[in-house]
């Protein structure tokens, strides 16, 4: 029985010990994402002169098709720091310097699988849902401070992504769209810059659908 003990007490000392080195990890690595977004940010403030507008387009699609139940932590922890902290980040840089003057206009790169539910990976859906959530909290937080936010959420778009997503479904993809077609990137800039524009000023705390429309079968 002591032995069992000792090799018991080993074991959570040796637990313990890789919570507190990935602890270390994350902080360490959450940190140099702080000072590479400040960075990025001042960069292009140095450049211009001000900030006027931001479009955060991040987005790792993960393992698709792959249930939640079975799906790595690993990879979940990937996907939310690039296509949640990542936009996160990158607002909340792009806000200090925008208040510095009152103005701006930020668009964030969500998806219908924002405003729905699938099978696609659930990670995935997690992830854009909370950027939807964090426009719209953001664009109350700062509406008063001549500070529009928004979100495009596209369908399928002819990307690298997308293919490699659904290359072996393909005509299925399309066909789901009413409009007969996958969209192109292009559209979703027009969309983006739209938004960005004067034209749409008042718009704030929208999760604009890009989606030949899906969502509305």
């Amino acid at each position: 029985m002591p032995r069992k003990r000792h090799s018991f007490v080993e074991h959570q000392n040796c637990l313990n010990s890789s919570r507190a080195t990935l602890a270390v990890r994350h902080a360490y690595n959450l940190h140099q994402n702080l000072l590479n977004h400040q960075r990025l940010i001042q960069a292009a403030v140095e450049r211009w002169g001000r900030l006027d507008c931001a479009f955060n387009n991040a987005g790792i699609e993960g393992d698709a098709f792959v249930h939640t139940a079975d799906y790595s932590e690993t990879t979940w922890d990937q996907i939310i720091a690039i296509n949640l902290t990542g936009v996160f980040l990158s607002m909340k840089y792009e806000l200090q310097q925008m208040l510095k003057h009152g103005s701006g206009t930020i668009v964030n790169m969500s998806s219908i699988a924002g405003l729905t539910g699938g099978g696609i990976g659930s990670p995935y859906f997690a992830t854009k849902h909370g950027v939807v959530g964090l426009t719209k909290a953001a664009a109350i937080e700062y509406a008063k401070s001549g500070i529009r936010v928004n979100a495009v959420c596209p369908a399928v778009i002819d990307t690298d992504m997308a293919q490699r997503g659904f290359s072996e479904m393909w005509d299925v993809v399309v066909n789901m769209h009413p409009v007969g077609r996958v969209g192109k990137p292009e559209e979703v800039a027009d969309a983006v810059v739209w938004l960005c524009s004067d034209r749409a000023s008042f718009i704030t705390g929208v999760a604009l659908p890009l989606d030949g429309g899906l969502l509305a079968q």
